[in-house]
């Protein structure tokens, strides 16, 4: 095409088409570096529940484990309204409740938060009139990036006691802390880990993730569906910033941008605010997850 008429076509073409176009080109770089403990590419991946099953499996060492349901990123509250979204909550065919979150950061992983997943788990499962009997096996399973309990092992089970006992105090509620950054390929967790680490799916062991990853970034539906949902994301967090009276909404929006991996200084053009106050914004959030 002459210089003419590629100078034609761009006049014809709104700039709004065109700033959707750089986005888009901006979404698909994103994309390529996603990797499924990124939040985002996390819940696509896992919206193929035969993902979630393979997850479990290797984690609980049961290769029977059957998921019959999930939900992805829903709010979950507690009576006074304190909520917190959870990353992906399965139920197995036995009505064992698995709550999976992948974190990137070890503030988001901390004891207490563990305990109050559990506690979320727990009120939004029993019906009214439920006995507490009924209160099923549940497990909280932090797949964390660092090893944050820092005793160098893969994988941490942990479970109340009766200290006078020494036996186990049977609750049935669980925690399981995975350790990440250890990649050992001579086990099938260790596997796990790598795949989950990977950018591309041709380095991944798992035949199932590395399905659902070419999926995703290799196919025309797939790579258009991640980039309109990163376009939802980047509107709702452009659309909150417009209020420039409001500083809730602005840092509101800053959050947002910042999970789609926006830089600070474009988020503080996007909001109006100075890149400190992003900054001191961005701190807080991760304060508030501890």
């Amino acid at each position: 095409m002459g210089k003419e008429a590629q100078d034609a076509r761009n006049f014809d073409v709104p700039v709004e088409e065109h700033e959707l176009e750089d986005r888009y080109e901006k979404y698909k770089r994103i994309l390529a570096g996603l990797t499924i403990m990124s939040d985002i590419f996390m819940r696509n991946v896992l919206k193929k529940r035969e993902c979630t099953e393979y997850i479990l499996r290797i984690i609980m060492d049961k290769e029977d484990l059957e998921v019959k349901e999930q939900v992805l990123q829903k709010d979950y509250k507690n009576l006074q309204g304190r909520s917190a979204v959870l990353d992906c909550v399965a139920r197995d065919t036995q009505s064992k409740r698995y709550d999976v979150e992948l974190q990137q950061e070890e503030e988001g992983a901390s004891a207490k938060r563990a305990r109050y997943h559990s506690g979320l788990l727990d009120m939004n499962t029993l019906e009214a009139g439920q006995d507490f009997d009924e209160l099923p096996e549940s497990y909280v399973i932090f797949i964390t990036r660092d090893d944050v309990l820092g005793y160098g092992l893969p994988i941490y089970h942990i479970n109340k006691k009766i200290e006078e006992a020494r036996e186990d105090f049977q609750d049935g509620a669980h925690l399981i802390y995975v350790n990440a950054k250890i990649k050992d390929k001579e086990t099938a967790l260790g596997r796990l880990m790598h795949d989950l680490q990977c950018r591309t799916a041709d380095e991944m062991f798992s035949e199932i993730l590395a399905e659902r990853v070419r999926e995703l970034k290799e196919t025309l539906k797939g790579v258009e569906d991640m980039c309109r949902e990163m376009d939802e994301i980047y509107n709702e967090g452009m659309e909150i910033g417009e209020k420039r009276g409001e500083q809730k909404a602005k840092k509101e929006a800053a959050m947002t941008l910042a999970s789609m991996g926006m830089s600070i200084d474009k988020i503080s053009q996007a909001v109006k605010e100075s890149m400190d106050q992003i900054q001191q914004w961005l701190a807080e959030g991760a304060a508030m997850s501890k």
